[in-house]
């Protein structure tokens, strides 16, 4: 999901007190991946309330730790693709707590233990064997993943407890659909002839639509658009990213979101807005939307095919299950949703 606030600290980011010891979470990935852990930023401040919380993330996504309410600051760090970092800007006396909700393995573990934190919280890994913490499950929803790693360590978190607050600010778009035809990988990406077609239906029904795009997916956005029969003001973003306070005020204000598997679908579900997802190379079951009415999922699998990544995650081409959704079961879904 490349729908992300600008890089640079966020103004309403905390000052280090010097007496406060600090808990540092390794999570450097994107933004869904921030929104599911979001459990267990709430567990680390409600059992540290005391401490400050530092989420080594990319710096494009301050501005979304710290509108959590749970992320004192961010320390900037990113890695090509979904990999480890090779090193931490760590300044001042070592973290009391390190928790690893990166990954499964000795960089992510290594990476933290460099800096000495007094405790270190992790998955287990035959390669570490310093490090103390339950089997890692390749079975397990993400969400679930992370809090059981915590409670396993004592700390009480529940991977229901998801929900982040609108913004204060008024929605640019109340009650229209919102349509995000973009993904980070072409395997997530449903066509876009196929989003054009789903507008053109929704708006012969009546419903407002919108588009939204991060940096870098204006071509496609625009395109979905014009398709759709929408005039180019209703796409939002493409040329640059959408500040995160004006996302999070399009989506909580939005009668519905149509979103592949990427960030602006957890984001839905952190707001509590309806939304229809879209799932191809990977289960549902690992990455989709807690079991609500309010939230559709589509998914196409086959008898044979693994139940859980039958596909390429990050591969270029459209995932055959995802190419299997039809542009009418999308549109009975997302109309589904009354205003």
């Amino acid at each position: 999901m490349s729908l992300h606030t600008p890089a640079g600290p966020a103004p309403t980011e905390h000052a280090f007190a010097p007496s406060r010891a600090r808990v540092l979470v390794l999570r450097a990935l994107g933004l869904g991946d921030l929104l599911t852990v979001v459990p267990c930023l709430r567990a680390l401040r409600r059992s540290m309330p005391d401490c400050d919380i530092v989420l080594a993330a990319p710096g494009r996504l301050a501005g979304v730790a710290v509108a959590t309410g749970l992320v004192d600051r961010v320390l900037p760090t990113t890695a090509p693709g979904r990999g480890v970092p090779t090193e931490l800007s760590w300044e001042g006396p070592p973290p009391e707590l390190a928790v690893d909700l990166h990954g499964n393995g000795p960089p992510s573990h290594r990476l933290l233990q460099q800096l000495r934190p007094r405790r270190l919280l992790a998955y287990r890994h035959a390669q570490t064997p310093d490090v103390l913490g339950p089997e890692w499950r390749e079975d397990e929803h993400e969400r679930e993943r992370w809090c059981r790693l915590l409670r396993w360590y004592g700390i009480e978190a529940d991977p229901a407890d998801l929900s982040i607050a609108a913004p204060p600010c008024a929605s640019p778009a109340p009650g229209a659909v919102v349509v995000h035809p973009g993904a980070d990988a072409g395997s997530r990406r449903w066509p876009p002839e196929r989003f054009a077609a789903v507008v053109r239906a929704l708006r012969r029904a009546g419903a407002d639509v919108v588009v939204t795009a991060g940096a870098g997916e204006g071509v496609l956005a625009r395109r979905v658009a014009r398709d759709g029969g929408l005039p180019p003001g209703a796409v939002v973003g493409g040329s640059c990213d959408v500040p995160f306070q004006e996302l999070c005020a399009l989506v909580a204000g939005a009668r519905c979101v149509l979103v592949g598997d990427t960030g602006l679908a957890h984001l839905a579900t952190a707001l509590g807005t309806p939304s229809v997802v879209l799932f191809g190379p990977v289960a549902p079951s690992l990455w989709g939307p807690p079991p609500h009415a309010k939230h559709r999922v589509l998914w196409c699998p086959r008898a044979g095919e693994d139940p859980l990544r039958p596909g390429d995650a990050h591969a270029s081409a459209p995932d055959a299950r995802l190419l299997r959704i039809t542009v009418g079961q999308v549109v009975e879904a997302v109309l589904g949703h009354r205003p």
